[in-house]
C-alpha cells in the first residue's frame, strides 16, 4: 500500500474520532469511524470505481490495523497491559490494596496529602509513562478512594505525572528517543547534552507540574473538575467503573499492607532491571552506564518481563498462605487481563489511526509543508511551532510521531532565520508534543491513565481538558516572550507561572460563585 498526500483531508480522521469521541461518550465507535473514515479518503484518492472504494476501505483499515498490531513492541505493550491487569486483581482479592489503603488512611491525615502523595509516586516514576500510569492507578487507589478524591482527579494527576515528568527525565526511555532525534543540529556534544539544554524551557512539561502540586495543595478545581469532586464531596460518587466496583466488593480483609507492596516493588524492580538487560548492560561492553542502557533498552519488552515476574511473587506470597487458592488465583489473572480488554481494544484503534494519519495520508508531510510555506516575525517561531506540534500530537495522539516529524523541519527553519532560538524552539517542539500525549482522546497514555484510575475514559479527557488547555495558553505566553526577549529563561518561565497561577485562581472563584448561586 503506497502513501498518498491527502492535503487537508488528512486531518479529517482523527478531528471526526475526536468530535465523535466528545458527542457520543463513546471512544471505541468513535476511533473505529476515524479509521473507516481514514481508509476511505485513501480509497477515493486511490482507486476508481464504488465496489473498489467500498473494498479497498475495509481492506486499507484492516490491513493498517494488522500492521500496527504486528508491531513487537505494540504487542508487548497490550501484552503488559494484560499482565498488570492480572496483577491489580490478584492484589485486590488478596486484601492487598484494602490494607495498603486501611494503612495509608492512617499516615495520610488529609485528601492533600494523598493527592500530593500521588503526585510524588507519579514523579518518582519517571523511567516510563506507560510504567507510570498504571503503577500510580494500582498504588494510590485505595488511598485517594478513601478520601473522597474522585477518579477523575486521580487520573489527572497521573496523567499529568506521566509524558509530562518523562520528557524531563535525562534517564528515561523518552530521553533517549528525544535525544536521539536532537542529535540532528549538531550543536550538542551528545543526545544527552541535546536533551538536557531543552529541559528549563519545556514549559508545557514543567507548567503541568506546577500545576498539578498547586491544585492538590490549594483545591483551586475548576470547570468540569470542579463538578466531578462537588459530585465526589457531597454524594459518594467517586465515578468509579462499575467493574471495577465489581472487583472491591469482594476484596478480603485477611491481607497485609506487604502484599500489596511486595508484588508492586517487584514489578519496579524487575521492570528496571530488564530495562537495563535489554539495553545491553550486563551483556555488551560497549554499553558502560546506566544512561546508555536506558536508552538502548527494549522498554515494551522490559514492562512484560517485570509484569510476569511480579505475578510470580505473587504467586509465591499469596498461594502458601492460603490468601488466595491455586484456583482462585489463576481464576484472578484471568478476570485482570479481561478487565483490560477495553483498554486493549482502545489503543490498537488508537494506533490504527495515527497510522493511517502518518503512514497511509501523510498528515506529518502536510502540516510540513504549511509551516515551511509560512511567514511570519522570527520571535514568534517558538509559540509557532508549539501550537504546530500542539496541534499535530493531539490530533494523531502521539509525541514521539510528532517531534520525529517535526524536529528536522524546526532545525531548518531556526538555522535559518533565528539560530539564537535554536534552543527554546526546540523545547517548544517538545512541549507540543507532550500536550497532544497528555491529552488527547486517542492518546495511549490518556488511555492508560484512565485505565489505571479505573475511570470512565471520556470522563477523564472531559475533566483534564481544560486544565491542559490552561497550561498550553500559558506555555504559549511563555514562548511568546522567549522569543521578544532572545530566550531569557527567567522572563519566559515566570511570565507563563505567574499567568497560570493567576488565570487559575480567577477560574476557580468563578466556579465557587457559580456554585453557590446554584446552592
Amino acid at each position: 500500500m503506497e502513501a498518498i498526500q491527502a492535503g487537508w483531508l488528512s486531518i479529517l480522521p482523527p478531528v471526526i474520532a475526536i468530535i465523535l469521541a466528545f458527542l457520543t461518550k463513546e471512544v471505541i465507535s468513535s476511533l473505529m469511524l476515524g479509521v473507516l473514515s481514514g481508509s476511505l479518503i485513501y480509497a477515493v484518492l486511490a482507486h476508481d470505481g464504488i465496489m473498489m472504494v467500498a473494498a479497498k476501505t475495509v481492506e486499507t483499515a484492516f490491513s493498517t490495523m494488522g500492521g500496527t498490531g504486528g508491531s513487537v513492541s505494540k504487542f508487548n505493550i497490550l501484552l503488559f497491559l494484560s499482565l498488570l491487569g492480572a496483577l491489580v486483581v490478584v492484589v485486590t482479592k488478596a486484601g492487598g490494596s484494602k490494607a495498603y489503603g486501611n494503612w495509608a488512611a492512617k499516615k495520610l491525615r488529609s485528601q492533600t496529602a494523598a493527592q500530593l502523595a500521588t503526585s510524588a509516586l507519579g514523579a518518582l516514576i519517571f523511567i516510563d509513562d506507560y510504567f507510570n500510569c498504571l503503577t500510580v492507578g494500582t498504588v494510590m487507589r485505595p488511598v485517594t478512594d478513601k478520601y473522597g478524591i474522585s477518579r477523575e482527579k486521580l487520573a489527572y494527576i497521573i496523567d499529568a505525572t506521566a509524558a509530562p515528568i518523562c520528557i524531563i527525565a535525562p534517564v528515561s526511555s523518552w530521553a533517549a528517543a528525544v535525544g536521539s532525534n536532537l542529535s540532528v543540529t549538531g550543536q550538542f556534544e551528545s543526545d544527552l547534552a541535546a536533551f538536557v539544554a531543552t529541559i528549563p524551557f519545556n514549559f508545557y512539561a514543567v507548567l503541568s507540574l506546577i500545576m498539578v502540586v498547586t491544585l492538590c495543595i490549594t483545591k483551586w478545581d475548576f470547570g468540569p473538575m470542579e463538578k466531578a469532586q462537588y459530585r465526589a464531596r457531597t454524594t459518594g460518587d467517586l465515578g468509579v467503573d462499575a467493574s471495577q466496583e465489581e472487583i472491591n466488593n469482594q476484596v478480603p480483609t485477611k491481607g497485609k499492607v506487604y502484599d500489596l507492596i511486595v508484588p508492586v516493588a517487584s514489578l519496579i524492580v524487575f521492570s528496571i532491571l530488564a530495562m537495563l538487560y535489554t539495553g545491553g548492560y550486563f551483556t555488551d561492553p560497549e554499553i558502560t552506564n546506566l544512561q546508555q542502557a536506558f536508552g538502548n533498552c527494549d522498554s515494551s519488552a522490559a514492562l512484560v518481563i517485570g509484569g510476569f515476574c511480579a505475578l510470580v511473587v505473587a504467586f509465591c506470597l499469596f498461594v502458601p498462605r492460603k490468601l488466595l487458592s491455586f484456583k482462585e488465583f489463576m481464576e484472578s489473572i484471568t478476570d485482570g487481563v479481561k478487565s483490560m480488554a477495553s483498554a486493549n481494544v482502545i489503543l490498537v484503534l488508537a494506533w490504527t489511526l495515527g497510522a493511517i494519519c502518518s503512514d497511509v495520508l501523510c498528515t506529518g508531510e502536510y502540516v510540513k509543508q504549511i509551516v515551511l510555506e509560512s511567514s511570519f516575525p522570527i520571535a514568534i517561531i517558538p509559540a509557532v511551532i508549539f501550537v504546530v506540534a500542539a496541534f499535530l500530537s493531539f490530533s494523531t495522539g502521539t509525541a514521539w510521531g510528532t517531534f520525529g516529524i517535526l524536529i528536522p523541519i524546526v532545525v531548518e527553519i531556526a538555522a535559518s532565520a533565528a539560530p539564537e532560538l535554536m534552543v527554546v524552539s526546540l523545547a517548544a517542539t517538545l512541549a507540543g508534543s507532550v500536550f497532544g500525549d497528555h491529552c488527547s482522546p486517542i492518546s495511549d497514555t490518556t488511555i492508560l491513565s484512565s485505565t489505571g484510575a479505573g475511570c470512565n475514559h471520556i470522563a477523564h479527557v472531559s475533566t483534564q481538558m481544560p486544565y491542559a488547555m490552561l497550561v498550553a495558553a500559558c506555555s504559549f505566553v511563555g514562548y511568546l516572550v522567549a522569543g521578544f526577549t532572545d530566550s531569557n529563561l527567567a522572563f519566559s518561565l515566570g511570565a507563563a507561572v505567574l499567568t497560570m497561577l493567576a488565570a487559575v485562581f480567577m477560574l476557580h472563584k468563578m466556579a465557587v460563585k457559580k456554585e453557590a448561586q446554584k446552592a
